[in-house]
This record gives structure tokens, sequence and C-alpha cells, in this order.
């Protein structure tokens, strides 16, 4: 979807002319666009090209939030954090990734343990749309259920040491308007679901 003016093409569109990879790592990739503009001037564009992601607000029976624990090395410090993955290349050579909807059921099991039978996928946003092409597709999950038991129960990635906090749905609000949650995707997330309970939909 874009946000063009009524009547016509964006005056301020940048045409990418040229692109010059300079890293390629497991999911990003970096590189200089060169882009063109309507008055035909050019300049350069440092971009991260990411595959997307999905983020999950997972609300138990007693209204508590599962939130993950874990270090970020960016950030030098660990980080109270919703449920979140990367989507993974179904063609990396193509550029096609998966369905959105079947990366958040994983990636909640893996982070969490735990298995949501209700899903509502609430909207999406960009991460950092200055330099990166990282998507996140938002979800809600209710009715959950423990994994631990079933054999076929998804664990974190051999890189992601994780901790899970249960804290209930206002507390949890009250942490990402008071500097206690800083993460961005679980900033917005924590306020949409409190939108929603104000208007009596979660």
């Amino acid at each position: 979807m874009t946000n063009e003016p009524a009547g016509g093409p964006d005056p301020l569109e940048e045409r990418i002319v040229e692109s010059r990879v300079l890293h390629e790592g497991y999911y990003l990739t970096f590189r200089i666009d060169t882009i063109e503009r309507a008055d035909s001037s050019r300049a350069t564009r440092d971009v991260a090209g990411h595959p997307g992601a999905v983020a999950i607000v997972a609300l138990d029976e007693q209204e508590r939030i599962l939130l993950v624990r874990q270090w970020r090395s960016p950030a030098g410090r660990s980080m109270l954090e919703i449920p979140a993955g990367t989507l993974n290349f179904v063609d990396r050579a193509k550029g096609v990734v998966e369905d959105h909807a079947i990366a958040a059921p994983r990636e909640l099991e893996e982070e969490t343990g735990y298995r949501a039978d209700s899903w509502r996928r609430l909207g999406e946003f960009w991460t950092a749309p200055g330099f990166a092409t990282e998507l996140m597709h938002l979800y809600l999950a209710t009715d959950l259920r423990p994994a631990h038991d079933e054999a076929d129960r998804l664990g974190p990635d051999e890189d992601e040491h994780l901790e899970l906090v249960r804290m209930p749905w206002r507390d949890a609000v009250d942490a990402a308007t008071n500097g206690r949650i800083v993460d961005a995707k679980s900033i917005v997330g924590l306020l949409w679901l409190a939108r929603l309970k104000d208007a009596g939909g979660a």
C-alpha cells in the first residue's frame, strides 16, 4: 500500500537506478542504492535489506503478557520484549519469504513454549524505514496452552538465550511508557493492546 497524494504519483518518489551490494549475511543484505528524483537529481542511500518479521502480543488466561528477556549486543544490555522473529526465506534468490501467518505461531512457540488457539492480526509497521526494509507484522495471540510436553515442541534458535517473563498487561503497558520496556516493537504492540482494551476489543 502506498501513500500517494490524490490525483497522481508521489512527487517525492525516489527511483532506484543502481544498487551495489556490500555484504550479504544470513538474513541481512547491506547495499548502497543510487536513487533518482523527479527532477533528475541523484543521491545515494545506505540500505539494510531485511526479509521482514513477526511480533506477537501473547495474552494468557490470567490477563498476563508473555515477554522474553534476552541480551541485545548492539544495545549492550538485556531487554524485555514481546516474542518476535524473522521471516524465513522460501527462495532467497528471488526474495520470496514465508507467509507471516505461518511464522507467528512458530516464533511464539520457539520463544515462549506456548501455542495459541486464537490469532488476530493487528497490523504492520516499518521498524526503521530510514535505512532498513524490515516490515513487522503484529499479532495478538490468546487462548494459550503450553507446548512443553509435546513431542514436537519447538525451542529457541541455537544462538538465542531467553528468559520467559509473565506480566499483568496493565503493568506491561506501564513498563512501555515509563522506560522499563524500550524495545520499539514491544512498545507498539503493548500500546496497541491498551487501545483494544480501552475499546473493549480484547
